[in-house]
């Protein structure tokens, strides 16, 4: 199996998880928190959850958070719908289980 893949996912979504934040204290402990989740085995990389429900997001994705939420790691999604309404939707990241969709 070709780790190369997974490596380019595991970075993707460490990337997308402090996108925009600054170089802060919290962004060391979000990227180690979202490293350690996935070593775990507690979430999937951000790259396979997408390939499992871009369809069902109904947009583009802008916008990406993990979050744990009842227990269980939670990919928040925003997404821009075609119709310019933006979305927040929240994905189990173990399962990709669609979890709650709202309008913003």
């Amino acid at each position: 199996m070709n780790i190369l893949p997974k490596c380019t996912a595991l970075f993707l979504a460490l990337g997308l998880l402090v996108a925009g934040n600054g170089a802060s204290h919290a962004d060391d402990d979000d990227h180690d928190r979202a490293r350690r989740a996935l070593e775990e085995g507690s979430v999937r990389p951000l790259a396979e959850i997408l390939d499992d429900v871009r369809d069902e997001l109904g947009g583009e994705v802008v916008g990406v958070e993990l979050e744990r939420e009842d227990g269980r790691y939670v990919y928040e999604f925003e997404v821009i719908t075609p119709g310019g309404r933006l979305r927040e939707i929240n994905v189990d990241a173990l399962t990709a289980e669609i979890l709650k969709i709202e309008d913003d």
